[in-house]
């Protein structure tokens, strides 16, 4: 395997040197690293190599696919230092003296705290995954520990399409997927977009983000989750805050928690946003169910880990003092203003 995957390295490169337009290179990478690559077909048939070898040969190719990656975006902005060059030279003009327009819009707030938490995850060694908003039923239940007509399902109320598919209800759907494309150990989050039919209100909408997280290895137990949530937390608002795990039933995990954090708007004596509790609920976690390792092709007796669910929305709401959530899906710019975001 090594000297396949060295041979797939220097044809790689090859082609890359190749290439002499941006349209071309975005083939070549599709070609590369998509589902049909020669990289994907690895992980995909992980399965046929031998157990002990599986943790080696994934973490190889994946390791391979980050350094293509990079050599393709380093290529990218050679080609595109090129046109701009070719651009200048030309009859073309550009007068850098013109005005800049000041209102050129800006980023959503759910986007920026995506992206601050995505950051603080990448520094601590975890890869950023997409997940899918339409999935499949077993993606999206089954595979996570909810089979068919099992009460937990009564839980969220599903949007379903007629072809049997299903709006994802929550970012775990993608547990399974993730887990069959790495193996372990692994890393990673997965934010996305979440889709249940709530009654709306000042904490609740049927239209909301979430930020899924999974760390898969030896020995990993609760201790490890706390130290992730708690360094996540601290670095998005920049102070210590105070948390506490209540005992939460979720299906894909065993022992399952609710993480939540003192309210910020009442500073825990209670408040409409924390509906008098002095509590908001942030985060259920806990260990992975050793079913769910199985049914991602993880062997449970040598792996465990920890998952969780950030809800991105929430958290927007209490870095920016947002009280009602349905705001940030009103399109109504003047949220931002009164938030300081220009």
């Amino acid at each position: 395997m090594e000297e396949k995957l060295k041979k797939i390295k220097e044809k790689v490169e090859i082609q890359i040197s190749q290439v002499e337009e941006i349209n071309s290179l975005e083939k070549l990478k599709s070609e590369i690293l998509g589902r049909k690559g020669e990289l994907t077909q690895i992980l995909k048939n992980l399965k046929s190599y031998d157990e002990s070898q599986r943790p080696k040969i994934g973490k190889a190719v994946n390791d391979l696919k980050r350094l293509i990656e990079n050599k393709i975006e380093e290529k990218k902005q050679v080609l595109k230092n090129q046109e701009l060059n070719k651009r200048l030279e030309s009859e073309e003009k550009v007068d850098f003296s013109l005005p800049v327009k000041e209102e050129l819009g800006s980023l959503h707030p759910i986007t920026i705290v995506q992206r601050e938490i995505e950051e603080i995850f990448r520094t601590m060694g975890f890869t950023v995954e997409d997940g899918n908003e339409v999935e499949t039923e077993y993606n999206n239940f089954e595979a996570v520990n909810v089979p068919k007509y099992h009460p937990a399902r009564d839980m969220q109320d599903t949007y379903w399409l007629e072809n049997g598919q299903l709006l994802k209800t929550q970012t775990s759907a993608a547990q399974n997927r993730i887990m069959k494309k790495y193996g372990a150990p692994l890393k990673a989050i997965f934010p996305g977009r979440c889709f249940r039919n709530e009654d709306l209100d000042a904490s609740h909408e049927n239209t909301f983000f979430q930020l899924e997280g999974m760390m898969i290895d030896k020995d990993i137990s609760v201790a490890n989750l706390i130290y992730f949530m708690k360094t996540t937390l601290s670095e998005i608002f920049k102070k210590d805050l105070r948390v506490r795990l209540r005992p939460g039933f979720f299906p894909f995990v065993e022992p399952g928690f609710e993480l939540d954090v003192s309210c910020m708007y009442c500073e825990g004596k209670g408040c409409k946003v924390c509906k008098q509790a002095g509590w908001i609920e942030l985060c259920p976690c806990g260990l992975i169910h050793p079913k769910v390792l199985k049914m991602g092709g993880i062997d449970s007796e040598k792996y465990s880990g920890f998952a969780f669910g950030l809800g991105l929305s929430r958290l927007a709401m209490m870095k920016y003092g947002i009280t009602d959530l349905r705001l940030l899906n009103s399109g109504d710019l003047r949220v931002l203003k009164q938030i300081g975001i220009k």
